[in-house]
């Protein structure tokens, strides 16, 4: 019996190792599994961080073709504001040239008529002599229309004759 007994109690012995055994195999496995679980929580959330980092790489060029597409259409815009600048300050240039001239010929019609005008008051004021009634103007009925008209002065329809030896005469004297 003893044998019994030792084979009983060895052989509970046996089933308290193979339990033990049993129980720490099944530890292990559980920590193997939470290994594996964290190692695939690891490998999937640094294949979700590779695809986010590839995401950014890929906004990122976007961005910075986009960037390079409105420089270029930038660039072409100043070009051609740069060119409209150059025409219009040509046409200003030209413009301003024309003006210069306008402004010289205004100065000298302006001299012109000044001058006319001192002629008209020096007539008007030497036609009171010529027996012209008041309020007759210079062309209403006044000095241009009876004496002073040049068509009835008759040295304006005679044709003016000269040659050399007149001109000589007349500049000898």
């Amino acid at each position: 019996m003893n044998n019994k007994t030792e084979m009983g109690s060895s052989t509970s012995g046996n089933c308290s190792s193979v339990s033990t055994t049993g129980l720490a195999n099944s530890g292990s496995e559980s920590d193997l599994r939470q290994r594996d679980l964290i190692d695939e929580r690891k490998r999937k959330r640094k294949q979700s961080n590779r695809e986010s980092a590839r995401r950014s790489r890929m906004r990122k060029q976007k961005h910075l073709d986009d960037l390079t597409a409105q420089v270029t259409h930038l660039r072409k815009e100043n070009a051609q504001i740069v060119a409209g600048i150059a025409v219009t300050t040509q046409h200003y240039v030209t413009i301003e040239a024309e003006n210069d001239i306008l402004r010289a010929q205004v100065l000298e019609l302006n001299h012109r008529l000044q001058s006319l005008n001192e002629i008209v008051d020096f007539v008007e004021s030497s036609s009171s002599g010529f027996g012209m009634e008041t309020g007759q103007g210079l062309f209403d009925g006044g000095l241009f229309d009876g004496v002073m008209n040049p068509m009835n002065l008759g040295f304006y329809n005679q044709p003016i004759m000269a040659s050399a030896s007149t001109a000589g005469d007349v500049f000898n004297c």
